[in-house]
């Protein structure tokens, strides 16, 4: 069955004494939006406040103001365009048509807006209203202007890193472009010392007292920063009065700071330091705030790592030039001190000076100055890394008890010294001036550790095999089965922490302060004696001190060497035949005169290609004594493989002063080759002639 239409129920009518046209203009103040009166001429005749707020505008401006002022000027030729086309038919046009507009403030700044525009022509009134909200204003919005804030200032600091090479500008910069990003009061940069001990306040904005621009913050996890970098994940203060993980520096509540957020810098998985915004606004800090800080922190994080890597290796490529200096150099100075230490040695044998006990005493000091000399030389070298190791039975009691003795008499005498040698410790299988050079490094550690003074102990013991896991890091698996000499240096200062303990051996890692240290003392140390088949340890900690062990293999047959040596010449046939190759004229004197006191037949040649011409078929040398370098031309290490070729049992002895080259010669020649550095003595050329020949 149909139902009957409701009956009209007329509107209800405004209670007595309220006009109707006071309602409407109520209406218009008060509604939520911006509302505009616009007339055909497209001039504004009514404003209400909330379009005064909007624009920057007081309503009594906006009045008669044409709407084109609020129209950007890039796009005001289209807009004039449109509403003259919208003035022949105008239409109902509401908000939400996904159009992007753009009103132009007062000030020049511009809002993304929403217009609704509705014409009064049908009312009879020559008139459309136009309606405007901010949409900055949508929560979904003011996010993705926030994200796209973000996303502007994180690509500036982006290309900022791109273009400068100096880490000092980035972290002068990041915090202002932060400041401005989160738009907060506060924001620094805080950078770990090498030790780790502190903080440095490298870049700030409106820093606090304590926390200003070069100031020092400890490392504990009761500090802002200290926190942070022990938590090793982002924090987010929410109100400073209520906050109890750590103590909040009374600074921050006197400037009115209430939240903050900040995150740590990480440097390959190690925190390095923290970036941390303050804001006097409670609850400032979401998680788009701390993705953008967390951004930051990577990139900056990033570009200290570049500009440390690039630091070592300008230091590396620094280095191997000077070491291809110092190599030159050493190799004219040696072949000078060879020359000179030769003819003091011939000198020093000749029947008219025995007698005089002046002269030989002049002869030895001007000897004892060219074993310096060349001392020197290499030291110079191992600076380098360029020297040639030469391992010897050394005497380690001798040898620590002659450094505690210098040690002593050099170093500040509020560090005592202690040597403590087991009874009956037996030698050791290393360089002997790599290793006095390894101890001596260690100890310098040691004293710069101990400022305000303390206690250095060397001690040293034999054991039958090395610690578990050191074994597992020999080089060479053969030398598992040796017998050992333990030797620990002692000292009671700072310590180090974990973090510092696993990077010690790194090349150019040091704690010291800039101009104060190399970070390749360490590194060396390791070097050598991972290369004389040892080991080394460390055992440190924050307030404990440090004790660095090095294990070095005891000598095989120490006694039958040092018996070998000490009649070299003995073990010399008389009459042996040398073929001599050396360039330099009065070094060729001197090692003629060296064969000659040793009995041997010598034959000279200047090149390589002199000496080829007397290795012919009919040759019958022994020996063939060859310097590396000579001049233009076969290098003595090709006349040698050639020579050796043509006659496969003659010993080959190849010398040089430069270190490099006896490093080259070493890695590519036949291990039945000798080596000699220069320079040389006429005993240390026997013993090298007689392990050759006795090896054939």
């Amino acid at each position: 069955m149909l139902q009957p239409p409701p009956p009209h129920v007329p509107a209800p009518a405004l209670p007595t004494g309220i006009e109707e046209r006071a309602v409407f203009r109520s209406i218009f103040a008060a509604y939520p939006d911006a509302l505009l009166l616009v007339d055909q001429a497209g001039r504004i005749a009514l404003a209400n406040p909330v379009a005064a707020q909007l624009l920057g505008y007081d309503v009594s401006e906006l009045i008669g103001l044409g709407v084109d002022a609020l129209v950007p000027d890039s796009i005001r030729p289209r807009h004039a365009s449109y509403r003259e086309a919208y003035g022949k038919a105008p239409r109902s046009r509401p908000m939400g048509n996904d159009m992007d507009l753009v009103a132009k403030r007062k000030d020049g700044s511009e809002v993304l807006v929403e217009i609704a525009l509705s014409p009064l022509q049908s009312q009879g009134l020559p008139f459309t209203v136009a309606a405007i909200r901010d949409i900055g204003a949508y929560p979904r919005v003011k996010k993705a202007l926030q994200r796209a804030r973000y996303s502007e200032h994180l690509a500036q600091l982006g290309r900022l890193a791109a273009d400068t090479r100096d880490p000092h500008i980035l972290v002068e910069h990041v915090p202002l472009i932060v400041a401005q990003a989160l738009q907060v009061e506060v924001v620094v940069v805080f950078l770990l010392d090498a030790g780790r001990q502190e903080f440095r306040v490298a870049g700030c904005v409106g820093g606090v007292a304590g926390e200003r621009l070069g100031d020092k913050v400890p490392n504990r996890p009761d500090t802002p920063p200290g926190f942070v970098v022990h938590e090793g994940a982002p924090v987010v203060v929410a109100d400073y009065r209520s906050e109890t993980r750590y103590a909040v520096p009374a600074g921050y509540l006197d400037a009115g700071l209430v939240s903050a957020l900040a995150v740590p810098l990480f440097d390959r998985g190690r925190a390095i330091g923290a970036l941390a915004a303050r804001s006097q606004t409670t609850q400032r800090f979401g998680a788009e705030e701390q993705r953008f800080l967390e951004a930051v922190s990577s990139l900056l994080a990033t570009s200290l790592q570049r500009a440390q890597s690039e630091e070592a290796l300008n230091h590396a490529q620094r280095l191997e030039s000077v070491g291809q200096l110092t190599g030159g150099i050493a190799h004219d100075f040696n072949n000078l001190l060879t020359v000179i230490q030769g003819n003091l040695q011939v000198l020093e044998e000749r029947p008219a000076l025995v007698a005089d006990t002046h002269a030989l005493q002049l002869v030895g000091a001007a000897m004892r100055a060219t074993r310096r000399a060349a001392e020197l030389t290499g030291k110079l070298l191992a600076f380098s890394r360029r020297q040639v190791l030469q391992p010897a039975p050394v005497d380690v009691s001798a040898m620590i008890g002659s450094l505690a003795d210098m040690l002593r008499r050099t170093v500040d005498q509020r560090i005592r010294i202690e040597a403590d040698i087991r009874p009956g410790c037996p030698p050791v299988m290393a360089d002997p001036g790599q290793l006095e050079s390894a101890l001596l490094n260690i100890a310098i550690n040691a004293r710069d550790a101990m400022p305000d003074g303390g206690h250095l102990r060397f001690s040293c013991e034999a054991i039958d095999s090395l610690p578990t896991g050191l074994r597992r890091e020999l080089d060479d698996p053969s030398a598992r089965g040796e017998r050992f000499v333990a030797i620990a240096i002692a000292d009671t200062g700072f310590g180090m922490p974990e973090e510092v303990k696993e990077r010690a051996f790194e090349p150019f890692f040091t704690t010291k302060g800039a101009g104060r240290g190399t970070g390749l003392g360490l590194s060396t140390v390791y070097g050598f004696i991972k290369q004389s088949k040892g080991a080394i340890s460390i055992d440190s900690a924050p307030g404990a001190g440090t004790t660095v062990t090095l294990y070095i293999p005891q000598p095989w047959h120490d006694h039958a060497h040092a018996e070998a040596d000490d009649h070299a010449d003995e073990a010399l046939p008389a009459g042996l035949k040398v073929l001599l190759v050396e360039d330099d004229s009065e070094v060729r004197k001197v090692v003629q005169a060296f064969l000659a006191a040793l009995d041997c037949r010598v034959t000279s040649a200047t090149t390589a290609e002199q000496a080829l011409l007397s290795l012919g078929p009919e040759a019958d040398f022994d020996l063939l004594l060859t310097d590396i370098a000579l001049g233009p031309g076969m290098r003595g290490t090709e006349l040698a493989g050639e020579a050796q070729r043509r006659f496969p049992r003659l010993a080959i002895l190849l010398m040089s002063g430069f270190s490099a080259e006896l490093l080259e010669a070493d890695r590519d020649s036949p291990r039945s080759w000798e080596l000699l550095r220069k320079p040389y003595s006429r005993a240390e050329l026997a013993r090298a002639m007689a392990r050759l020949l006795a090896n054939r």
